[in-house]
Protein backbone atom coordinates (compact mmCIF):
# COMPACT_ATOMS: atom_id res chain seq x y z
CA UNK A 1 0.00 0.00 0.00
CA UNK A 2 1.41 3.49 -0.84
CA UNK A 3 1.03 6.37 0.96
CA UNK A 4 1.63 9.93 0.00
CA UNK A 5 2.78 12.28 2.70
CA UNK A 6 3.12 16.24 3.01
CA UNK A 7 5.94 17.33 4.09
CA UNK A 8 9.10 18.60 3.16
CA UNK A 9 11.02 18.25 6.59
CA UNK A 10 13.59 15.39 5.97
CA UNK A 11 13.47 14.53 9.83
CA UNK A 12 9.49 13.74 9.89
CA UNK A 13 9.98 12.17 6.20
CA UNK A 14 12.31 9.57 7.75
CA UNK A 15 10.22 8.89 11.01
CA UNK A 16 7.01 8.54 8.76
CA UNK A 17 9.08 6.14 6.58
CA UNK A 18 10.34 4.39 9.45
CA UNK A 19 7.13 3.54 10.81
CA UNK A 20 5.26 2.59 7.29
CA UNK A 21 8.29 0.02 7.00
CA UNK A 22 7.59 -1.32 9.95
CA UNK A 23 3.94 -2.39 8.77
CA UNK A 24 4.74 -2.44 5.16
CA UNK A 25 3.13 0.43 4.01
CA UNK A 26 4.93 2.79 1.35
CA UNK A 27 4.89 6.53 2.73
CA UNK A 28 6.09 8.98 0.06
CA UNK A 29 6.16 12.13 -0.16
CA UNK A 30 3.58 14.08 -2.59
CA UNK A 31 5.08 14.47 -6.21
CA UNK A 32 6.17 17.90 -7.13
CA UNK A 33 5.32 19.29 -3.20
CA UNK A 34 7.57 22.09 -3.58
CA UNK A 35 6.11 23.84 -6.75
CA UNK A 36 2.61 23.58 -4.95
CA UNK A 37 1.80 27.18 -2.77
CA UNK A 38 1.43 25.88 0.46
CA UNK A 39 -1.80 26.84 2.50
CA UNK A 40 -1.36 29.73 5.30
CA UNK A 41 -1.72 27.86 8.48
CA UNK A 42 -3.98 29.71 10.27
CA UNK A 43 -5.65 27.52 12.81
CA UNK A 44 -4.75 27.94 16.50
CA UNK A 45 -4.91 24.09 17.60
CA UNK A 46 -2.97 21.06 15.99
CA UNK A 47 -5.84 19.55 14.60
CA UNK A 48 -7.13 22.78 12.90
CA UNK A 49 -3.47 22.64 11.13
CA UNK A 50 -3.06 19.29 10.18
CA UNK A 51 -6.70 18.99 8.81
CA UNK A 52 -6.11 22.30 6.94
CA UNK A 53 -3.14 20.99 5.23
CA UNK A 54 -4.37 17.64 4.55
CA UNK A 55 -7.22 18.72 2.74
CA UNK A 56 -5.48 20.93 0.96
CA UNK A 57 -2.60 18.77 -0.50
CA UNK A 58 -5.15 15.82 -0.64
CA UNK A 59 -6.13 17.16 -4.06
CA UNK A 60 -2.52 16.83 -5.45
CA UNK A 61 -2.62 13.22 -4.24
CA UNK A 62 -3.45 10.24 -6.43
CA UNK A 63 -5.02 8.61 -3.66
CA UNK A 64 -4.70 8.49 0.67
CA UNK A 65 -2.67 11.37 2.19
CA UNK A 66 -1.68 12.62 5.26
CA UNK A 67 0.29 15.84 6.67
CA UNK A 68 0.81 16.38 10.34
CA UNK A 69 0.94 19.59 12.54
CA UNK A 70 3.12 19.16 15.66
CA UNK A 71 5.27 20.78 17.91
CA UNK A 72 6.61 21.57 21.32
CA UNK A 73 4.10 22.89 24.21
CA UNK A 74 5.72 23.99 27.20
CA UNK A 75 3.54 24.24 30.85
CA UNK A 76 5.30 27.61 32.47
CA UNK A 77 4.78 29.20 29.11
CA UNK A 78 0.95 28.76 28.63
CA UNK A 79 1.45 25.81 26.45
CA UNK A 80 3.88 27.82 23.92
CA UNK A 81 5.34 27.61 21.50
CA UNK A 82 2.69 25.61 19.97
CA UNK A 83 1.16 25.51 16.85
CA UNK A 84 3.74 27.95 16.38
CA UNK A 85 7.08 25.72 17.23
CA UNK A 86 8.37 25.68 13.77
CA UNK A 87 8.67 29.43 13.29
CA UNK A 88 8.43 30.53 17.11
CA UNK A 89 11.41 32.72 16.56
CA UNK A 90 10.26 34.24 13.59
CA UNK A 91 13.71 34.40 12.16
CA UNK A 92 13.39 33.76 8.83
CA UNK A 93 16.69 30.80 9.17
CA UNK A 94 15.47 27.89 7.47
CA UNK A 95 16.57 23.96 8.80
CA UNK A 96 19.41 23.94 11.79
CA UNK A 97 19.61 27.37 12.00
CA UNK A 98 15.58 28.29 12.48
CA UNK A 99 15.70 25.23 15.35
CA UNK A 100 18.42 26.53 16.83
CA UNK A 101 16.89 30.41 16.74
CA UNK A 102 13.68 28.35 18.11
CA UNK A 103 15.75 26.74 20.97
CA UNK A 104 17.39 29.55 21.94
CA UNK A 105 14.41 31.69 22.30
CA UNK A 106 12.75 28.79 24.76
CA UNK A 107 15.21 28.67 27.21
CA UNK A 108 15.01 32.80 27.17
CA UNK A 109 11.90 32.61 28.01
CA UNK A 110 12.16 29.77 30.53
CA UNK A 111 14.80 31.30 32.13
CA UNK A 112 12.49 32.82 35.13
CA UNK A 113 10.59 29.54 35.38
CA UNK A 114 11.42 25.95 37.92
CA UNK A 115 9.11 23.94 35.91
CA UNK A 116 10.20 22.81 32.90
CA UNK A 117 7.62 20.06 32.38
CA UNK A 118 7.03 20.13 28.67
CA UNK A 119 4.96 17.71 25.90
CA UNK A 120 5.79 17.17 22.49
CA UNK A 121 2.36 16.54 20.74
CA UNK A 122 1.24 15.70 16.92
CA UNK A 123 -1.62 15.76 15.07
CA UNK A 124 -1.94 13.50 12.08
CA UNK A 125 -4.87 14.01 9.19
CA UNK A 126 -5.56 11.40 7.24
CA UNK A 127 -7.43 12.74 3.92
CA UNK A 128 -8.48 11.84 0.16
CA UNK A 129 -9.94 13.92 -2.24
CA UNK A 130 -9.91 17.11 -0.47
CA UNK A 131 -11.67 15.68 2.48
CA UNK A 132 -10.71 14.23 5.90
CA UNK A 133 -10.83 10.83 6.73
CA UNK A 134 -9.55 11.08 10.36
CA UNK A 135 -7.40 12.63 12.83
CA UNK A 136 -4.96 10.36 14.77
CA UNK A 137 -3.27 12.59 18.35
CA UNK A 138 -0.29 11.21 19.71
CA UNK A 139 1.70 12.89 22.90
CA UNK A 140 4.95 12.42 25.07
CA UNK A 141 6.10 13.99 28.28
CA UNK A 142 9.55 15.34 29.07
CA UNK A 143 10.77 18.20 30.82
CA UNK A 144 13.20 20.51 29.13
CA UNK A 145 16.68 21.20 29.50
CA UNK A 146 18.92 24.25 30.42
CA UNK A 147 21.02 23.70 27.36
CA UNK A 148 20.59 21.58 24.39
CA UNK A 149 22.34 18.06 24.57
CA UNK A 150 22.98 16.19 21.88
CA UNK A 151 23.37 15.50 17.38
CA UNK A 152 20.43 13.78 16.53
CA UNK A 153 16.80 14.77 15.80
CA UNK A 154 15.94 17.79 14.96
CA UNK A 155 13.78 20.61 16.29
CA UNK A 156 13.51 21.08 20.07
CA UNK A 157 14.82 17.42 20.31
CA UNK A 158 18.37 18.20 21.94
CA UNK A 159 16.71 20.01 24.46
CA UNK A 160 13.88 17.42 25.25
CA UNK A 161 14.99 15.23 28.41
CA UNK A 162 12.76 11.87 28.61
CA UNK A 163 13.17 10.70 31.65
CA UNK A 164 12.61 6.60 31.20
CA UNK A 165 15.49 7.19 28.21
CA UNK A 166 17.61 8.99 30.91
CA UNK A 167 18.43 11.36 27.89
CA UNK A 168 17.37 14.01 25.61
CA UNK A 169 15.64 13.08 21.97
CA UNK A 170 19.05 14.59 20.52
CA UNK A 171 21.09 11.86 21.81
CA UNK A 172 18.79 8.48 21.50
CA UNK A 173 19.24 6.19 18.73
CA UNK A 174 16.17 7.31 16.26
CA UNK A 175 14.42 4.51 16.24
CA UNK A 176 14.41 4.33 19.96
CA UNK A 177 12.95 7.46 20.04
CA UNK A 178 10.18 7.12 17.29
CA UNK A 179 9.08 4.19 19.46
CA UNK A 180 8.05 6.65 22.16
CA UNK A 181 8.08 10.00 20.33
CA UNK A 182 4.25 12.07 19.45
CA UNK A 183 4.87 11.41 15.88
CA UNK A 184 5.56 8.06 16.48
CA UNK A 185 2.32 7.23 18.43
CA UNK A 186 0.03 9.32 15.66
CA UNK A 187 1.71 7.62 12.67
CA UNK A 188 1.41 4.10 14.15
CA UNK A 189 -2.16 4.58 15.31
CA UNK A 190 -3.13 5.84 11.74
CA UNK A 191 -1.41 2.41 9.83
CA UNK A 192 -3.11 0.52 12.50
CA UNK A 193 -6.18 1.93 11.22
CA UNK A 194 -5.50 1.29 7.77
CA UNK A 195 -4.46 -1.75 7.75
CA UNK A 196 -6.97 -3.29 10.36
Amino acid sequence: MKLWCATGNPGKLREFRLAGHVLQIEVEPLPDLKTIEPPEETGDTFEANAILKAEFYSQFASGPLFADDSGLAVDALGGAPGVLSARYANSGLAGHDADEANNQLVLKNLAAHGDRTARFVCVIALAEKGKVIRTFRGEVEGQLLHEPKGPGGFGYDPLFYYPPFGCTFGEAASERKFDVSHRGNALRQMLQYLTR
